[in-house]
Parts: C-alpha cells; structure tokens; sequence
C-alpha cells in the first residue's frame, strides 16, 4: 500500500529534534580550573581565539587555535585547553571532523569525565547531521547511544541517518520493537513512530511491517481519514472480489466515510436484494438524519426507497418460518448463513448467529470463509464483541474475506 499523505512526515520528529539540538556553542566554559598553568607563548593566541569564538569566527579562532598548538614543549594542562577551544571553534564552524580529532585527544588526556563525553558525542553527531554527513553523524549517535546516552536528539539524529542512507532494514526492526515495547507497557506508540515504520516499509517494500503500522494506527490513531484510504487500498488488492461490494460499504458507513448519496443509495440497495432490508432501513434512515439522503428534487425517490425498504421487511417477517424451514431442509448451509445474519439484524440476535453455526456445521458451503465472515459480523451485531473477533480471526480467504475480517477486528476494538 502507499500511504503517502501519512508517510511525508516519517522523518518530522527526527528533524524537530535535531533542530532543537545545539546549532552552535555546547556553552563551554574556558575550562581553565581544569588546566594546568599556561605560558603566555600559548596562552596569548588561545586569549585571542577566545575573543574570536564569542564573536562568531570560529574559522579565524582554528587558526589562531592552530598557533598555540605550534609551540613547542606543551604541558598536558596546555593541551587540554587547545583541544578544548578547538572543538568550541570547530563546533561553530560545522567542522565535525576537526570537532572529531579534539575529542579522541581531550579523550587520551584523560580529562573527560562520562557525562562531558556523552555531550561532546551528542554534539559530534549533531554538527555532522547538520552537514549531511549521514554516515559519520549515524556513526557519533550510535556511539552515544551504545556508550549510555538517552538524549532522544540522539536517537533522532540516528534514526535521521539510517534513513536518508537507505538503511531501512534496521529502522523498520528498532522501530517495530519499540511500538511493540510502547504496546506491551500499555502506552500508545507516537504517531511518528508509526509514521518513520510506515514510510520505511514503503520504501523497502515490506507488505508485512506495512500492514502493522497500519494496524497500529487504526488501533491508536483511528480516523475517516485513515480508514478511507486503508479501505480503498483493500478494494484494490490483486484478486480483491467484487461479491463483497456491500461488505466494504458497510465498512465505510461503520467508520464514517460514506461519500455521499450514492454511497447510501446503493448499500441500501445492495442489502434489500442480499434479504436485508432491514439493513437497508437503517442506512436510509441514516441518510436522511445526515442530510444526505432527503433533500432537493431527489427527496422523493430516496422517500420512496424508505418505503420499498418497510415493504420488503413485512414480505420478509411474514415469509420468515417458511424460509426458514427451505433453509434447514436445503443440502447446502449457505441459506442458513443468510438467514441467520438477516435474523440478527431484525433483533433476534442469539437466534440468527445459532443459524450462522448450523449453516456453517452443515458445510457445503459455496464461500466457506465468507460464512465464517458473516458469523463475526453477526456476532458484534448481536453485542458479542469478543466472540466476534475470535471468529474473524480464522477467516483466511485469499479473495477480500480475511482482510475485510481483519478490519473489523480492528473496527470493533473501537472506544
């Protein structure tokens, strides 16, 4: 499926949080209480580079960075602080690799403390990032990541690397174990997690990721929106039957995209000629209260389907013993399963879906799991919804009857 008005913001809160992220200075301090005495030799070009660094040239202060690391003699105090004042200088630049260098060398002077390490890793990737640079900058945040840091901007920064370097394998496994992680802790996965999973599966043509993300929005996240095109997808599935016309415009009335007239028009039609005009009752009803069906100079046909609809139910209840006995009688159960489902939209809830289980136990069946279908459907109707859902969940026709039954599972989940 291509979800394409969901997926465009796959990467939004991986860019919102490397935006937040420090575009210039960490804010470091001359870290002279941390350094040992420095001669003027060193410490008037490092004076120098200071001044430049607060006024914003940075390129001029490497240079003058560069001066101080010239002298020859230097004390591990005044090493410190020209690696220091580098990476200051390099960070304003955007010169990530320069930044780089500062840190192995402040790292091998041993004056870094675990969390002045995370943050000056934190800042690497992010200046690297920023460049576009999206190997060294996945590179840093991992780093981070795997050496303790738990700034999300990291994992942003990460998962903004992974992406736009087509690593799409790993997103979609990280990001699946963390919506499974939210799931499980009783939390609902953000909706750009699901929008990063969902936008990698298209990318790397994963049916199998796609289709979760999917689930998981329509658990969490469920919208007429997201409904209308998850619904118009199903329908153009390879080897999607038209049989089940009806069925998905029953989903769109469910779940609030019915568009328009015809849509009202033609399942109430639809389920009259099934032997549900009861149904078919209820829909125009609907219509009308929607200010749909009723109105301008097509108020009178859709009056008189009201009334075909009140015509068709007295036929129907006073033919209902005998073709209820024609159904019992008949070899094959698929007029039980019809009946059954008829019954239970008449009200006589318990008593249709038994005739569902008898049509359906008799076999013989010409659509065996469009039957098994129609039980579920019977069963939520009937207020039943668990049992509805275990039933739907062994429907495995390849044709539109397993998809149409997992999204009523997912309908029915609805608070």
């Amino acid at each position: 499926m291509k979800f394409k008005t969901l997926a465009s913001a796959a990467v939004g809160a991986a860019a919102l949080v490397l935006g937040a992220a420090p575009a210039g200075q960490l804010g470091f301090a001359t870290a002279s209480a941390q350094a040992d005495a420095v001669r003027p030799e060193v410490g008037k070009p490092l004076k120098d580079a200071s001044a430049l660094i607060k006024a914003g040239k940075y390129k001029d202060a490497l240079g003058k960075i560069q001066e101080a690391s010239g002298v020859a003699g230097r004390t591990a105090g005044e090493n410190y602080m020209i690696e220091y004042m580098r990476f200051s200088a390099a960070q304003g630049a955007g010169d990530g690799d320069t930044m780089a260098h500062a840190f192995d060398a402040l790292k091998g002077l041993g004056r870094l403390g675990a969390p002045q390490q995370l943050q000056f890793m934190y800042a690497i990737a992010g200046t690297y990032s920023r460049a576009n640079d999206n190997a060294k900058a996945g590179t840093w945040a991992d780093r981070y990541v795997k050496e303790g840091g738990t700034d999300p901007g990291a994992k942003a920064i990460l998962t903004r690397s992974q992406f736009l370097s087509g690593d799409m394998t790993t997103i979609i496994k990280n990001t699946t174990d963390e919506i499974n992680a939210d799931v499980k802790a009783g939390r609902a996965p953000s909706m750009d997690k699901l929008n990063l999973l969902l936008a990698a599966a298209d990318k790397k043509g994963d049916g199998n990721a796609q289709a979760f993300a999917v689930e998981q929005m329509l658990n969490f996240y469920p919208s007429p929106k997201l409904w209308a095109q998850v619904l118009d997808q199903t329908t153009r599935k390879k080897g999607f039957s038209d049989r089940f016309n009806l069925d998905v415009l029953r989903l769109r009335l469910a779940t609030g995209n019915m568009r328009g007239v015809d849509d009202y028009m033609e399942l109430a039609q639809l389920a009259a000629a099934a032997g549900f005009p009861e149904e078919g009752k209820v829909v125009v009803e609907k219509g009308i209260s929607a200010g749909v069906l009723g109105q301008g100079d097509q108020g009178a046909r859709h009056k008189r389907l009201l009334d075909l609809m009140v015509k068709k139910i007295g036929e129907a209840k006073a033919s209902q013993a005998a073709d209820e006995k024609a159904a019992k009688d008949a070899p094959q159960g698929d007029a039980q399963v019809n009946l059954g489902l008829a019954e239970v939209m008449r009200g006589q809830g318990a008593q249709g879906v038994q005739l569902i289980k008898d049509g359906i136990d008799k076999g013989n069946l010409k659509h065996p799991e469009d039957a098994k279908l129609y039980l579920g459907l019977a069963q939520y109707l009937a207020g039943n919804a668990s049992a509805a859902q275990a039933t739907w969940r062994t429907v495995k026709g390849s044709d539109g009857s397993a998809d149409l039954a997992h999204l009523w599972i997912l309908q029915s989940r609805k608070k």
